[in-house]
């Protein structure tokens, strides 16, 4: 893929003020503020590392959830986990652009790392405008005549156009960052050289953007078969016309996705046998898993894809070429239902295609099964990736690409 954005080789950093967005949200316990996992952190830790090395002064600007929730919280513990991963001192100022904000960025000397306070802690900064817009935020007038450069490193919020992903671009020269870079690459290359047979698992709670990438992929001849799982099985399996009892039904309008069925049945009249869905799914009956057949489903709640669906879209998956997974097949978290999701991620390990985890909660799971290096990619953005796939552009990429030069 030609690059249409720079990256960190295009500038001369040495000396320079470089402020990197980088997206080091973490899971963390509430009442310790402890974070427990620091698989984000490793990941930005080269492109710091690099800019330091370089003799840049880094600023580093990033968030931690949202207001409303448990784990909303300082950076201060992102500070230690960081500098005990880079083996440097990484300063933190517990505020944006306050006076001593300021101080702390222009006292930096090349080489040092600073981090600034949580930019949702700034309410501005989750409201989705332009980068024009966002230019003109307090939190991008403040800080951009104490920087050189922006660099965006942060591929999992790329799909966001909130004012530290987009808006120091219209005044400050640009660049991607080596996590940015290395996701848009990959998945770029993937999508443009794919291999065929090509294979799409798709899963979930989030069956919207699932079926965004099925009517894209399909539409464009990426994909040869799709096989779903989860809430966008269940969706596809009653667009199909197959019963899957008035609990599950209820469940998908409550969560307002009604108007996908009939979406999903558009497609399958248009794609016809491209488009799979569960033959069996797993219920939960007296506390039990019950696998069923797809003809017979209960008013139970469906937790999984049954063993038979397990066994068809593993052979689908080792005899593919290339492979992208997005979504979880069922309740993994409960060891009663984590056999379709684990079973499909062991089938895409085993396979000698190009496989592609598209981060979240799938990500999530390979990891926990050790299987990450089995796979060709693993993305660190769940919305972002499937944006991608979806055809879709990312707000802070095209920001990048139009940013001042």
């Amino acid at each position: 893929m030609a690059k249409d954005f720079y990256t960190i080789d295009d500038f001369d950093v040495e000396n320079k003020t470089v402020l990197v967005r980088v997206d080091v949200n973490s899971p963390v316990d509430p009442g310790s503020g402890i974070i427990l996992d620091d698989t984000r952190l490793k990941l930005h830790a080269q492109t710091i590392k690099e800019l330091s090395n370089k003799g840049a002064k880094v600023v580093l600007l990033a968030h931690q959830s949202r207001p409303g929730k448990k784990d909303f919280t300082t950076l201060s513990q992102h500070a230690e986990a960081l500098s005990d991963l880079l083996n440097l001192r990484v300063k933190y100022v517990d505020s944006l652009f306050s006076s001593s904000a300021k101080e702390a960025i222009k006292d930096l000397r090349p080489h040092e790392i600073l981090l600034l306070e949580n930019a949702r802690f700034f309410s501005e900064e989750s409201l989705s405008r332009t980068p024009e817009e966002q230019s003109k935020t307090l939190l991008v007038r403040h800080l951009t005549p104490l920087i050189d450069y922006y660099v965006n490193d942060a591929f999992a919020a790329a799909h966001r156009s909130h004012a530290s992903l987009v808006g120091f671009t219209v005044n400050t020269p640009s660049a991607a960052g080596r996590v940015m870079e290395k996701e848009l690459t990959v998945i770029q290359n993937a999508l443009d050289n794919v291999e065929h047979p090509c294979v799409f698992l798709l899963g979930g709670m989030k069956p919207d953007d699932s079926i965004d990438v099925m009517e894209n992929v399909l539409s464009n001849g990426t994909a040869d078969s799709i096989l779903t799982t989860g809430i966008v099985g269940n969706i596809v399996l009653w667009a199909a016309g197959y019963d899957i009892g008035e609990m599950n039904r209820n469940f998908i309008a409550s969560r307002g996705y009604e108007d996908m069925v009939a979406k999903s049945k558009e497609l399958i009249e248009r794609f016809g046998d491209k488009v799979k869905y569960p033959i069996d799914v797993a219920c939960e009956i007296d506390g039990q898993r019950v696998d069923i057949d797809y003809t017979e489903i209960p008013n139970e709640p469906i937790f999984d894809i049954g063993v038979k669906t397990i066994a068809y879209y593993a052979k689908e998956i080792r005899d593919a070429k290339t492979i992208f997974a997005n979504g979880p097949a069922g309740v993994f978290e409960d060891p009663k239902f984590a056999m379709g999701t684990e079973d499909l991620i062991n089938a895409m390990a085993s396979s000698e295609g190009f496989s592609l985890i598209g981060g979240g909660h799938i990500a999530a799971a390979t990891a926990g099964l050790g299987l990450e290096d089995h796979m060709s990619h693993l993305s660190s953005g769940g919305g972002a990736c499937i944006s991608m796939l979806a055809g879709k552009k990312l707000a802070a990429v095209e920001a990048l690409k139009n940013c001042k030069d």
